[in-house]
C-alpha cells in the first residue's frame, strides 16, 4: 500500500501519522506525504485547513517529545538516535557543528536536511534552549517545511495523478523495483557498519586510574579537551595542564600533537 492509497482512505489522520513517525526518527517519508496531501487539497479531496493543522501538529508533537528527552538525558539520547549510522560519533559531531554554527536559526532549516532533521529538536534540548524559544523557531521551520512540500503537490496536482495511475499499471513492476532498492541500501548499510567497525570501540580510563598517575609526577601524558560545542566556551574550568582542541578539527590537530606521551581525551 502506498503513501497516496493511505492518505486517500485516511486523510489528516494519515499525515498526522507519518508526519509524526518521521519526526521522532523513524524512516518514513514525510516529505512525500505532504506532497500528496498538497495534490488532495488541489483536487478538493482534502479540506486545507486539516491538513496544515495535522502536519504542523504532528511536527511540534513529535520535536517537542525529542526536545524534552534530550533535555532530561542529553548525549545519551543523541548516542541512540546516531546509532543506525556508520559512525555514530561522527554523526553527532555533525549535528552539533552545524547546530553551533547557525545557532537557533539551524531549527529553521533543519528539517530540509536529512541527518540534522532529527538531530535538532534532542540538540537544542541538550544545550538547555528555552522550551518557549525552542517552539517559536521549531514553529516555523515547521510552516516551512510544511508548506513547501505541501505547494509543491498543490501546483503539480496532475503530473502527480500521472506518477501514481502508471504505478497502478505497472504495480507488480514497481514493487520488485522498491524490493531491490531496499534491499540495496540494507546491503549498503551493513558495509558501512563493517568497515567503520574498529571505531566503535574506543578505549577507555576511568578517572581515578588517571588522576593517580597524574599525581605520581608522571611526565608522559597529555591531556586533552575535547568537549563538545554547547558544553564549553574561553572560561571553562579545565582538567589541569591539559590542552583545547576544537573536536571537529580533532584529525586535522593530530599532527600537533606530541608523540612521545600518552595521550588523554577527555569530552562532555
Amino acid at each position: 500500500m502506498n503513501v497516496a492509497t493511505i492518505i486517500a482512505r485516511h486523510g489528516h489522520l494519515a499525515v498526522f501519522a507519518l508526519v509524526l513517525m518521521e519526526a521522532i526518527g523513524l524512516p518514513v517519508p514525510a516529505a512525500i506525504a505532504l506532497v500528496t496531501a498538497g495534490a488532495a487539497v488541489a483536487k478538493g479531496a482534502l479540506p486545507v485547513h486539516t491538513v496544515i493543522a495535522a502536519a504542523l501538529g504532528a511536527m511540534l508533537l513529535g520535536d517537542s517529545l525529542l526536545y524534552l528527552l534530550g533535555r532530561y538525558t542529553g548525549w545519551a539520547l543523541l548516542g541512540t538516535l546516531c546509532r543506525i549510522s556508520a559512525n555514530p560519533e561522527s554523526c553527532i559531531l555533525r549535528s552539533a557543528d552545524s547546530f553551533y554554527k547557525r545557532g537557533k536559526t539551524t531549527l529553521l532549516i533543519a528539517k530540509f536536511v536529512p541527518g540534522i532533521n532529527t538531530m535538532a529538536p534532542p540538540l537544542a534540548g541538550s544545550m538547555n534552549m528555552g522550551y518557549s524559544q525552542f517552539l517559536r523557531y521549531d514553529f516555523g521551520g515547521a510552516c516551512l517545511y510544511a508548506l513547501t512540500y505541501g505547494a509543491l503537490g498543490y501546483v503539480f496536482s496532475g503530473f502527480l495523478g500521472s506518477i501514481i495511475r502508471g504505478f497502478a499499471t505497472v504495480g507488480h513492476d514497481v514493487e520488485w523495483m522498491l524490493a531491490i532498492a531496499v534491499a540495496a541500501y540494507i546491503g549498503y548499510r551493513i558495509w558501512l557498519f563493517w568497515k567503520n567497525r574498529v571505531y566503535r570501540v574506543v578505549p577507555r580510563v576511568q578517572a581515578e586510574e588517571l588522576a593517580q598517575k597524574l599525581e605520581s609526577g608522571a611526565q608522559n601524558i597529555l591531556i586533552v579537551d575535547v568537549r563538545s560545542h554547547g558544553y564549553y566556551d574561553a572560561d571553562s574550568h579545565r582538567i589541569k595542564g591539559s590542552i583545547r582542541v576544537e573536536p571537529n578539527s580533532l584529525s586535522g590537530s593530530t599532527g600537533d600533537l606530541p608523540k612521545d606521551k600518552k595521550i588523554y581525551l577527555y569530552c562532555t
